[in-house]
């Protein structure tokens, strides 16, 4: 049964090639679209993630991380005399205005804060140390902006907002969603950068609890001291980060509709195929059917066609997937291919070539065994 299957995809190879190239490009399109946007995704919270803190204080309905609205900051005081609380610190979140040495005005993502170093922030450090950005007009900047503003190195100095800071270190994988560079400064330079904006303001506060403190219940008070902000725990405020960009920009709606019509190629590329394949082969069929053959034994031949198919697809996309991992990582971009995505591919790649397979099981169930001593 096996070989019959085999042999009939193979009796056109030009046709299989066919079925199988669909299939591949359906794949390849899956993991594309799933991995960068994961990767996107991953971007938008990988600094809620990496920040050492269990709650997070927001102003009310911040929508991200990169969007972020000021408040107070003297409401610091406020969190630290909250039971329970370990430790909290102000952290500003802004973007501002960086000048390149050609003299093209650019922005970055800065994250400042008094004291990086309790909060094991920034998590790769490259070079340098991060407590020595208060001792001076210093700044860190991530390795990713050199895709966006060209190479760097510490020692030299780039304009923020009009002052010149001297680059005192480099970090690796902090970045944004909107791919746009992180810098990382000290908490007074940020405010004196931009005192109309920032000028006695923050954008969070990140607290750190005392060991068998209640979440919930310190969460509880905070809330109640802080009826204008918004306290979040580090899970939810990543879920709220990565829900904005997936339901507010129309990005993840892009997404499904690009992976359906991908599919839907892969689908009816095979359906043709196995349907066509069945046409040709109604007398062998109609012998098998002759001899004492059920439909269920036919129906198994069609399968075995559309698993070969699926298999041979997935491998010839999964393929240009890895390579185009690799080539997107020059350009500044994660593909993410996890196991998860991999093992749900293939097995979507199989269903759908199963179902892809079930017009021709139609027709097959209605071949008339008489047909084999037709002339």
């Amino acid at each position: 049964m096996v070989d019959l299957a085999r042999k009939n995809l193979l009796h056109d190879r030009l046709r299989f090639f066919t079925t199988v190239l669909g299939v591949a490009f359906a794949v390849l399109l899956v993991f594309v679209q799933i991995g960068l946007f994961s990767g996107l995704l991953r971007n938008a919270t990988v600094t809620i993630e990496n920040m050492n803190a269990d709650l997070w204080v927001t102003s009310r309905n911040t929508p991200n991380i990169d969007f972020a609205h000021t408040y107070p900051e003297s409401l610091l005081y406020r969190v630290r005399a909250i039971p329970g609380v370990a430790r909290a610190d102000n952290l500003i979140v802004s973007y501002m205005d960086i000048q390149l040495p050609n003299g093209v005005s650019e922005e970055m993502l800065v994250y400042a804060m008094k004291d990086f170093k309790e909060w094991n922030f920034p998590w790769h450090v490259v070079e340098g140390a991060p407590e020595d950005l208060r001792r001076g007009n210093y700044v860190f900047m991530d390795d990713s902006a050199t895709q966006r503003f060209g190479p760097f190195s510490t020692g030299e100095y780039r304009e923020f907002v009009g002052k010149r800071l001297k680059i005192i270190g480099r970090t690796r994988d902090a970045l944004s969603f909107t791919t746009t560079p992180i810098a990382f400064l000290d908490y007074d330079l940020a405010q004196r950068l931009a005192p109309e904006e920032l000028g006695r303001s923050t954008t969070y506060t990140v607290i750190k609890l005392k060991p068998g403190a209640d979440v919930e219940q310190v969460r509880a008070q905070l809330q109640k001291e802080l009826p204008y902000n918004d306290v979040h725990t580090g899970s939810e405020w990543a879920k709220i980060s990565r829900n904005y960009w997936v339901t507010s920009t129309g990005l993840g709606f892009n997404m499904i509709l690009t992976v359906f019509l991908g599919c839907l190629v892969g689908v009816v590329v095979v359906a043709q195929t196995l349907y066509t394949s069945t046409m040709e082969h109604l007398r062998e069929f109609g012998t098998l059917k002759a001899i004492g053959g059920s439909n269920r034994v036919i129906y198994g031949i069609l399968a075995r066609q559309a698993l070969i198919s699926a298999v041979v697809g997935f491998v010839l996309g999964f393929g240009p997937a890895l390579l185009a991992r690799r080539l997107v990582a020059n350009v500044g971009f994660h593909l993410m291919l996890t196991p998860p995505l991999i093992v749900a591919t293939f097995v979507g790649t199989v269903l759908l070539c199963l179902a892809a397979a079930m017009l021709s099981f139609h027709k097959v169930a209605r071949i008339d065994p008489a047909l084999v001593f037709r002339t």
